[in-house]
């Protein structure tokens, strides 16, 4: 196969418009800048708290529909061993859009927070906060990684052009507008993006639907013709592994950085929950397109394509079966169209894991912690640098492994795990303290390496009950464990919390033995809480007397 030189410009002209609209972003949040009172980091990081509601929709939806997500589902509907029923990714993230619209949006939006770490560092301090954001930078790392596997992938099957240029390419062009522009640049680039996603899927479907090679996708879904039925099944003792991935990809997603970008940059609670709610029903629809591709695939019988045999499952190709569809099922023309909603897609994700984890840390790490002295100018160029350091470790990762899913779920497990449980309790528990952070912190890291895991070949030390192995020779676990692992560290966070309060309040141990100070923490607790009463009581006085002096002078 030669190179698609028609590809080629289309993907060339695509990469032009999504940068112009960057350099465009770029230059509007420099004016937005010299209008805006508050520091130049906000800007950056979170457009100024002032992000229009529609393009805070198109940026929060684009963000979760990436290369990953398109490429994911269609993998999964494929792969005779999942089927569409393994293929979660849309339902479970309407319940984290509004897990997250009503309940956390609010804490966090409210307090004015930079960072979803913010909270953890002003309780916790410095120490034990820098620990928690580590598993946070790893899981923007690889969500890069899983992005550029994605879309490399794609333009080699359909391009013909290197897989290592293709991821390449795409980095480069992600990070410098993400460099130029921040949060502006990926939120304007994101509405361009999604647009690009929806048209572009929609209209490779029918043409997918209709070619000459694939059977009827309802005769398939549930009989055996060229491979097992598209639509799969949860036997009984599968049940555990099929929640166990529902709740990972429903809550794991509300520790990302990236979701709370979103939130913090509303001008508003109101607006942040609108955002999250319209994004739900956005991400239902734009997952069925990719159910459709996968479906197709599993009904063809590949050996009448230029495919041929063995099969892309047999070939171990599962990862790329999208773009193979695309260019043996389809016209060129319509499979040219295809790859650039994979690009679209891609690009709408990496930019924003990207900026996440800059964001990260110029503020928690470097703001915080290293120079809090530092002056504007010299936090922008923190960012810039972190920006290209995480865009260059994830690309660097996407030469270990191809497999969009490995990236997917091990960046979204340790989120669930680790992350979330911590976030829980921070926001929504007060007796949690660094003492029980620390404690469910590494629960929840020693339960999860030991637990083992299949897709990167580590084994099991601790087998859950039904520990065995899968359909494809895997040792499995498939008991709920990782959200027995996340309930665990919630607990021992809350347990552990509590025990140390009463040992340090109670005097069993020695204030200097009270690393995290919560005791001194109580004290000024409780006297700002007296004042606020004392102060909301000369409040409600003054009130008082304004309604009565009103109501006087409306008497005469």
């Amino acid at each position: 196969m030669s190179l698609n030189v028609p590809g080629l410009v289309v993907m060339a002209v695509f990469y032009l418009l999504i940068l112009g609209t960057g350099i465009w972003a770029s230059m509007r949040s420099k004016k937005e800048e010299k209008k805006c009172t508050g520091d130049g980091m906000e800007i950056t990081l979170l457009a100024g708290r002032n992000i229009n509601l529609l393009v805070g929709i198109f940026t929060l939806t684009a963000t979760w529909v990436g290369g990953g997500f398109i490429l994911g589902i269609a993998e999964a509907t494929y792969n005779p061993t999942l089927g569409a029923v393994w293929a979660l990714m849309p339902v479970p993230y309407v319940l984290t859009f509004f897990l997250g619209g009503f309940f956390f949006a609010k804490p966090m939006r409210e307090n004015n927070y930079v960072t979803m770490m913010d909270p953890f560092q002003q309780k916790y301090g410095n120490f034990l906060s820098s620990a928690l954001i580590f598993p946070a930078l790893v899981a923007d790392v690889l969500w890069v990684a899983r992005t550029l596997v994605s879309l490399g992938g794609t333009m080699s099957v359909i391009l013909d052009l290197s897989y290592v240029y293709s991821i390449i390419i795409s980095s480069v062009v992600a990070i410098i507008y993400t460099l130029l522009g921040g949060l502006y640049s990926v939120a304007y680039t994101d509405v361009i993006q999604l647009i690009l996603i929806f048209v572009s899927l929609w209209v490779c479907v029918p043409f997918l639907l209709t070619n000459p090679h694939s059977v009827d996708i309802s005769l398939t879904a549930y009989n055996q013709t060229f491979q097992a039925p598209w639509v799969g099944t949860v036997e009984l003792d599968e049940a555990g592994k099929w929640f166990d991935d529902f709740m990972l990809l429903a809550l794991g997603g509300l520790a990302y950085q990236a979701f709370y970008q979103r939130i913090l940059s509303a001008s508003s609670y109101t607006q942040a929950q609108v955002t999250c709610f319209a994004s739900s029903g956005f991400c239902l629809v734009l997952g069925i397109p990719s159910i459709l591709i996968g479906a197709v695939a599993a009904s063809t019988d590949w050996n009448s394509t230029l495919y041929g045999l063995p099969t892309p499952y047999e070939r171990a190709e599962s990862g790329s079966i999208l773009p193979i569809a695309l260019q043996y099922l389809t016209p060129p023309y319509i499979s040219i169209i295809g790859i650039g909603a994979v690009a679209a897609a891609v690009m709408s994700s990496m930019d924003s894991a990207l900026l996440s984890s800059a964001s990260l840390f110029s503020s928690n790490i470097y703001k915080n912690i290293i120079r809090k002295q530092a002056s504007d100018r010299e936090m922008q160029w923190v960012i810039r640098i972190s920006v290209v350091v995480v865009g260059v470790a994830g690309t660097a990762l996407t030469f270990l492994d191809n497999s969009v899913l490995v990236f997917w779920l091990v960046g979204v497990d340790m989120s669930y795990t680790i992350m979330f449980p911590q976030l829980v309790c921070i926001l929504f528990f007060k007796v949690s303290n660094g003492y029980g952070a620390t404690v469910g912190y590494l629960m929840g890291i020693i339960m999860r390496i030991l637990s083992g895991e299949p897709l990167i070949g580590l084994p099991p030390a601790i087998r859950f009950p039904g520990c065995r192995m899968d359909k494809e020779g895997k040792l499995t676990q498939f008991f709920p464990f990782r959200t027995t692992i996340m309930i665990i560290s919630l607990v021992s966070i809350l347990l552990f919390s509590w025990l140390a309060s009463i040992i340090f309040n109670k005097g069993l141990l020695s204030e200097r033995w009270d690393v995290y100070k919560i005791k001194r923490k109580q004290k000024p607790t409780a006297k700002a809480t007296e004042g606020k009463r004392t102060n909301c009581g000369n409040e409600d006085l003054s009130t008082s007397k304004q309604l009565l002096d009103t109501t006087t002078t409306t008497s005469c």
